[in-house]
């Protein structure tokens, strides 16, 4: 048993959205072998409730909070000092004095960070071994952004791409291994920092298939003579947000024409105004529900229209393992085992998307047939244990992580 310390940018918990699912396995994962000591920021009121019970995962723990909106003010001090604003936003100094003593009174054997943002606070600490689990490059979805938006943000964008990079290269030419969420990932990143190529690997997504799964008693939520679509996600996240407006705008027209019982429902937290904006008849925008199951069991067909995309997409797997047919983006869809058209259907266009949709609307047995390979396919291919299984050769025993 091992003395970790584990450097989250987001409390664990509960696992609503796609870096919480997989940094709360990961908790868990690690708790079950080790001692963890677990610093991390908490960044919504509604999840202080759940404190007590990350902490019953950890051996000590430290939740700072932030404020996302003074966050970003503060982040944009970055710009005067030529480092991320990333870097800035999660930088707190009651967290970093937690670090310090911690890893002075502890006997840490390892640190593993989840996000680029946490290793600054062990930048100082070289003769432990760290483990950095970058998920996705992050550096690569700020670079995404710049295209999709107008000078200056357009500028900043870029800006952040570039100096992320940078960060996240020095990051993982120091640590003992990184992680990135799927083989693609992993190798995008070596192609942008082939110097770190050795220390890299990818440790891919799983995801809950007991949780996820169909049950006849599990009431619908939706009307009885509605055709229900559905998008779930963290409504405040640029990718989500991006997807949403598109699929309304581009491809949601078009279906109607063809079926006007259909509804788009975007069920997911923290809605922004651009999201609740799309809210009319034919489109609903749900906010936080307490219980997304039902509204994935109970769906026509989950899409998941995602323009810009890194790593794999816990919204696909999780509808999959509900046995739900899934239309999602091409470029989601690529990180997903799945076969195409068997387990998962694909689109680009919006053409693509009503074609595919479409198709499966007036085709139920096709629809039941590739859902229940979507979930064989999950629980054939995406435990999360068999996955994350893959950090416990580098955490030998107390004093030692092999290499």
């Amino acid at each position: 048993m091992a003395n970790i310390l584990y450097l989250v940018h987001r409390l664990p918990y509960p696992p609503n959205k796609g870096d919480k699912v997989r940094s709360y396995h990961l908790l868990k994962h690690l708790s079950a072998q080790h001692r963890v000591f677990l610093g991390t920021f908490v960044d919504d009121p509604d999840d202080e409730q759940f404190i007590e019970k990350v902490g019953s995962y950890c051996s000590g723990l430290h939740v700072a909070r932030l404020d996302p909106r003074f966050a970003k003010i503060r982040s944009l001090n970055a710009l005067l000092a030529d480092e991320p604003l990333t870097l800035r936003y999660y930088r707190d100094p009651r967290l970093q004095g937690w670090v310090d003593r911690v890893c002075r009174h502890q006997n840490i054997d390892a640190i593993v960070v989840f996000s680029s943002a946490m290793a600054q606070y062990v930048e100082s600490i070289t003769r432990l071994p760290m483990l950095v689990d970058f998920v996705d490059v992050d550096s690569a979805k700020w670079s995404q952004y710049a295209p999709k938006h107008r000078w200056p943000m357009s500028w900043l964008y870029r800006r952040e791409g570039r100096r992320l990079l940078a960060y996240e290269r020095e990051i993982a030419g120091r640590s003992t291994r990184s992680f990135f969420v799927t083989a693609a990932e992993a190798a995008h990143f070596t192609d942008l920092a082939p110097e770190c190529a050795i220390r890299v690997e990818a440790l891919c997504n799983g995801v809950d298939a007991d949780y996820f799964s169909p049950d006849d008693k599990r009431p619908s939520p939706y009307a009885a003579d509605e055709i229900p679509l559905v998008f779930t996600g963290a409504m405040d996240y640029l990718p989500n947000i991006d997807a949403v407006r598109w699929f309304a705008a581009e491809v949601l027209p078009t279906l109607l024409e063809r079926h006007p019982q259909l509804r788009f429902h975007i069920v997911g937290r923290s809605p922004t105004p651009e999201v609740l904006a799309l809210a009319n008849d034919q489109v609903s925008v749900t906010g936080t529900v307490p219980d997304v199951r039902p509204y994935l069991q109970h769906a026509a067909v989950v899409v998941a229209p995602l323009r810009i995309a890194r790593g794999i997409q816990n919204k696909i797997l999780e509808a999959m393992a509900m046995a739900r047919p899934v239309v999602a983006s091409t470029e989601c869809a690529a990180a997903v085992d799945a076969k195409i058209g068997q387990e998962l259907q694909t689109a680009t266009t919006p053409a693509d998307f009503v074609r595919e949709i479409t198709g499966l609307l007036a085709d139920g047995e096709r629809r039941q047939r590739i859902g229940n390979a979507a979930r064989h396919k999950v629980l054939a291919r995406y435990s999360w244990e068999a996955h994350l299984g893959g950090i416990d050769q580098y955490i030998a025993a107390p004093g030692k992580v092999s290499s």
